[in-house]
C-alpha cells in the first residue's frame, strides 16, 4: 500500500516532490503552495525535510533538484498508487458495475446467473454453470431485460471477422457493374451487413439484403466484431477509405475485396 494512501503528510510530501521534479531547478515555493493547496511556510518545511532525507538537494537560493533517491521514492509511491487504482478499477468497480442482459429464463433478484454473448448481446441464464457469472439485481421473465452485477470470470468469445466488399461508384456503373450473385453470397454468410454510400445501399436492395445501417458503418462493424459477430461492410470505392480508417482505429483485422 502506498504511504500516500495511509497518511496525509506522505501524500503532501509526494505532491511537493513531484512539483519540484517538474519545476527544477528554479523552484517557486509560492507556486508549489498554490498547486498543492498548503501555505508557503508548509512547503518550506517539507522541502527542508526532503533535503535532510537526501531526496532533494539544494543548489542555491530557490534552486533545488530531485536526487536519484528522490526519483526512486517517487517511482515506488506512484507504482503503489497505480496498483491500488488498478485494483479498484479492475476488481472493485468491475464487480459492482451493473449491466443489462436478456434473461433466457425467469430470473429472480439475487439469483446467480451464467453470462454469455449471443448475437452480440449479453444473455443471463439462471445458474452458475459457465465460465462467467453474475448476480441479478432485478426480477425478469424469460426474454426480458435483467440488471446484473458482481461479474466474475471471462465470457468466452472469439472476435468476429470483418470484410469490406467494394463496388464501383455510380460514375463508373455503380451496382450495375457488380457481380451481384457473388456479392449476395458473401453477405449471406455474415451476421450483420452495413453499407457505406448510396451505391452500396442500392446494391443491397437489389438483392433483398437486410442492411443494419448506413450511418458510421466502419464503427458499427468494428463494434460488432468486438462482440463476436462477423460483419460485411458494402462500400463504394469512394467511401471505403473512411470505413477502413475506422476499422484500423478500432484495431480490427479486416479484408478488402476489390470490385
Amino acid at each position: 500500500m502506498s504511504g500516500a494512501l495511509e497518511d496525509k503528510r506522505t501524500a503532501t510530501r509526494l505532491r511537493i516532490l513531484a512539483e519540484i521534479a517538474e519545476r527544477q531547478p528554479a523552484v517557486s515555493q509560492g507556486e508549489i503552495a498554490e498547486a498543492v493547496g498548503v501555505t508557503s511556510q508548509a512547503v518550506s518545511e517539507y522541502i527542508r525535510g526532503l533535503v535532510e532525507d537526501e531526496l532533494v538537494e539544494k543548489e542555491g537560493r530557490s534552486r533545488y533538484r530531485v536526487t536519484k533517491e528522490g526519483v526512486d521514492w517517487l517511482f515506488r509511491e506512484v507504482r503503489a498508487l497505480q496498483r491500488f487504482a488498478d485494483h479498484v478499477t479492475d476488481d472493485v468497480l468491475e464487480s459492482v458495475n451493473e449491466d443489462a442482459a436478456i434473461a433466457t429464463d425467469d430470473v429472480s433478484s439475487g439469483e446467480t446467473v451464467t453470462l454469455s454473448l449471443r448475437d452480440g448481446l449479453l444473455h443471463a441464464e439462471p445458474g452458475e454453470d459457465g465460465p462467467a457469472v453474475g448476480v441479478a439485481t432485478t426480477d425478469a421473465e424469460a426474454g426480458g431485460d435483467v440488471s446484473v452485477t458482481g461479474f466474475e470470470g471471462v465470457i468466452e468469445m472469439e472476435p468476429g471477422a470483418v470484410s469490406v466488399l467494394q463496388i464501383h461508384p455510380a460514375r463508373l456503373g455503380g451496382s450495375s457493374e457488380t457481380d451481384l450473385d457473388a456479392f449476395a453470397k458473401r453477405c449471406s454468410e455474415a451476421d450483420i451487413v452495413v453499407a457505406s454510400g448510396v451505391e452500396a445501399v442500392v446494391a443491397c436492395r437489389k438483392e433483398d439484403i437486410e442492411v443494419a445501417t448506413w450511418f458510421a458503418p466502419g464503427e458499427v462493424a468494428a463494434d460488432a466484431a468486438a462482440r463476436g459477430l462477423d460483419a460485411v461492410v458494402v462500400a463504394s470505392t469512394d467511401t471505403s477509405g473512411r470505413v477502413t480508417d475506422a476499422l484500423r482505429d478500432a484495431g480490427v483485422v479486416f479484408e478488402v475485396t476489390e470490385p
